[in-house]
């Protein structure tokens, strides 16, 4: 299996399954927000998922580990991350449960069937606009930047993959949740479930992660805050069960 990895990648412990990924640690890696998001998102039995945005695949796979849904899709605009995304399904034996796009999200139809999922994920980019990059080519600032897609690309392209009654699930920033909420209600997606994340009990959230349903009733869940440090460099118990479970 080595034969898998390109010069400069490195496999990563996904602690799930014995699972690992492909990443090149001069790229874009997967962080924290991935993690949080496949454990807050929930895909039932014989449910089907799609992940837009999905980097080096990292949400699909895990997601694959911790639900039970028949079948995991990953779609990915940039070629190498996409690359190592299939890379790692097939280092990890899931060539029947996960399948990568190399495509657009928002060209999602040309790769996917219109109301055809039961879930759809995105860890999409969380800044606007192009303040202080240096290089707005460079794969970290397409992942970090709205420069390939933006916020209502992400919720439009789900609700047209999505089944109605399907679920949207997110990780975004704190300070766009009214542009959030606003984009979700106006393509049908009603906001059902929130949980935001604080990185100490005394700071302020610096992540979002949310749940909504197409064309679902109003009433919508704010859960306890998840809190990521106790001090300094140490996880809450909470995080590290997230990471360790089996």
């Amino acid at each position: 299996m080595s034969s898998l990895l390109k010069a400069g990648e490195r496999l990563d412990d996904l602690n799930r399954n014995g699972y690992k990924i492909i990443q090149d640690p001069k790229r874009f890696c997967f962080g924290m927000d991935a993690v949080l998001l496949s454990s807050f998102a929930k895909v039932k039995s014989g449910e089907v998922a799609m992940d837009f945005c999905t980097g080096t695949g990292v949400i699909p796979i895990l997601l694959e580990a911790r639900t039970e849904g028949s079948h995991f899709t990953g779609m990915e605009i940039q070629e190498d991350s996409a690359d190592m995304a299939h890379r790692s399904v097939i280092y990890n034996h899931l060539e029947e449960k996960v399948t990568i796009i190399t495509g657009d999200i928002k060209d999602a139809t040309d790769y996917a069937a219109a109301s055809s999922y039961d879930v759809v994920t995105c860890n999409p980019p969380y800044m606007i606009g192009k303040h202080g990059l240096v290089n707005p080519e460079s794969e970290k600032a397409i992942a970090r930047h709205e420069i390939l897609c933006t916020l209502e690309d992400v919720v439009k392209q789900a609700a047209v993959l999505l089944r109605p009654g399907g679920r949207f699930y997110m990780v975004h920033r704190p300070f766009r949740l009214p542009e959030i909420m606003a984009v979700m209600m106006k393509y049908r997606i009603e906001p059902k479930r929130m949980r935001l994340v604080y990185p100490y009990i005394d700071k302020e959230p610096n992540m979002v992660l949310i749940e909504g349903s197409l064309y679902g009733n109003p009433r919508m869940t704010v859960e306890r805050p998840l809190i990521v440090y106790k001090k300094n460099g140490v996880y809450t118990e909470e995080i590290v069960a997230l990471y360790n479970s089996p």
